[in-house]
């Protein structure tokens, strides 16, 4: 697995509530905040650009710029974090309805654009594939976290 080929994650969770209950806390990019690890804050800038502040132990702290790449209520809110030509990974939630709930996934894809992986990748190319499947992991941790965190509150509302 190569940062260049686009590796991605992805997890799911069954929520019981509403497509409309489950966007309100998706489209709120304050609400991953709270459970993940690394993602200390995200503030809007302004309709479509956010900043969320990132910690890591071993990467320090940084800040990042997104724009939304898809904002379809009840459905589905995406971004990118970096140029959106080129980002350095893109993010999203989708929202499926599922019986009386809904199916929440969220999606995170790294690349194509340069992240905190690549130069971790060039001073040490020859353990690229497990630089990035421990990202992915890390990923999928945080991310695990946050949809888990969104189904207590949107079935708790």
């Amino acid at each position: 697995m190569r940062y260049a080929d686009g590796p991605s994650v992805e997890v799911e969770v069954h929520v019981e509530a509403s497509p409309s209950t489950v966007w309100a806390l998706v489209s709120d990019v304050a609400v991953p905040a709270r459970f993940s690890g690394e993602l200390q804050e995200a503030f809007w800038i302004d309709e479509t650009h956010f900043k969320g502040r990132n910690r890591h132990p071993a990467a320090g702290e940084w800040e990042t710029t997104c724009t939304v790449v898809a904002n379809e209520p009840g459905v589905a809110f995406a971004w990118v974090v970096g140029e959106p030509d080129a980002p350095a990974a893109e993010w999203g939630f989708s929202i499926e309805p599922d019986g009386s709930g809904v199916v929440l996934r969220q999606r995170a894809r790294l690349g194509p654009g340069p992240s905190g992986l690549t130069a971790a990748i060039a001073s040490m190319p020859d353990k690229e594939e497990r630089i990035v499947e421990r990202r992915l992991e890390e990923h999928r941790a945080n991310m695990q976290a946050t949809v888990e965190g969104i189904k207590g509150l949107a079935e708790g509302l």
